[in-house]
């Protein structure tokens, strides 16, 4: 039988079980995303079908999939495809058109409609353990978290921002929340002053901040989503090593500090001189984030106050940081999306 296997994990691990290979395709080949994208489409019926947390895992591990296997083999050979599936972090499209988790439950079926309960969108062990730590250290906090929320993601899947791009996004963050700031003081900086004092700043602006600061005249809306890039800010200056911890997202950052960060060093010192965190710290702050996150809209969506005093803002441009950190949908900072 064909089948084709949707791996998570960065490295090329080829079929190492009896079977003959078709085919294989890694991220950087275009056609890989646009099938990827298709098969998105298909799972959720292009947005029809109701969200559950099964497709939700499903389409995640779709959207992180970075190589992709096509293979002819004998059904003598599955239990041997499932060892070689847990081991590469594989879900499986079947000749049957469902997708199904490494031991072969159903994971979609959209012909015949059906879910095996037991079906399991498989993790990375590391993803795994920092999810269960996390949510363990949330309840001692009194914030709440399901435990079928999918973890985020593993040492193994992810890629990661350069420290020097991640320095340029600070350079850019900081110049769009220093306008936001004087515009909404009622003394505006003029955007040609903010580009004598920081040139370096204006290579790095996206298509949004840059019609940010051409505008003289922005609406309150607009100058208050960017005055909350202070936050964002404050997430990647730690990712920088540049504070020793990352603070409860209970109240807003300390801007002086976050601002004082950034003065105290040169544009050229914070692209070519700064470095990351280990990755481990990194995905620990990702996965809290994303679970406090999820509680913070889950008491939203009931009508209840956030848990132990979350600020949903704070953790929303945290989010969007460490996402775009971890290249998440391999999207730009300004289409960065914080699903929880």
């Amino acid at each position: 039988m064909i089948v084709t296997a949707y791996s998570t994990l960065r490295q090329d691990s080829q079929p190492d079980f009896p079977c003959e290979i078709l085919e294989t395709k890694s991220r950087q080949n275009s056609d890989l995303v646009g099938h990827l994208n298709s098969v998105m489409g298909w799972a959720c019926d292009f947005g029809k079908l109701e969200m559950t947390q099964t497709l939700f895992a499903v389409l995640q591990h779709l959207e992180r999939t970075r190589n992709w296997y096509q293979f002819d083999v004998m059904r003598d050979d599955l239990d041997a495809m499932t060892a070689w599936g847990i081991k590469t972090n594989s879900i499986f499209g079947m000749p049957d058109r469902s997708l199904r988790d490494p031991k072969g439950a159903v994971l979609v079926d959209r012909e015949n409609d059906s879910v095996d309960e037991e079906a399991r969108v498989p993790h990375p062990i590391d993803a795994v353990e920092r999810s269960i730590a996390n949510r363990k250290l949330l309840a001692d906090r009194g914030i709440d978290v399901m435990e079928d929320l999918p973890p985020s993601i593993g040492e193994d899947e992810v890629i990661l921002r350069s420290a020097d791009e991640v320095g340029w996004r600070t350079l850019a963050l900081f110049i769009v929340a220093v306008r936001a700031e004087s515009l909404a003081s009622g003394n505006p900086i003029a955007s040609e002053q903010l580009r004598s004092k920081s040139p370096m700043s204006f290579e790095a602006l996206t298509p949004s901040e840059q019609a940010f600061l051409e505008n003289d005249g922005p609406d309150q809306q607009t100058v208050v989503n960017f005055a909350w890039r202070y936050e964002a800010l404050y997430a990647l200056q730690w990712a920088l090593g540049l504070h020793a911890e990352l603070k409860s997202p209970t109240e807003i950052c300390d801007v002086p500090a976050v601002a004082e960060t950034m003065v105290d060093r040169s544009d050229r010192e914070l692209v070519t001189e700064t470095r990351l965190r280990p990755v481990d710290e990194l995905l620990d702050a990702l996965d809290l984030n994303y679970q406090m996150l999820w509680a913070a809209r889950q008491a939203k969506t009931q009508g209840r106050e956030t848990p132990a005093g979350l600020d949903g803002g704070v953790l929303v441009e945290r989010q969007h940081a460490l996402n775009w950190l971890i290249c998440f949908a391999g999207a730009d900072w300004d289409d960065v999306d914080t699903p929880s």
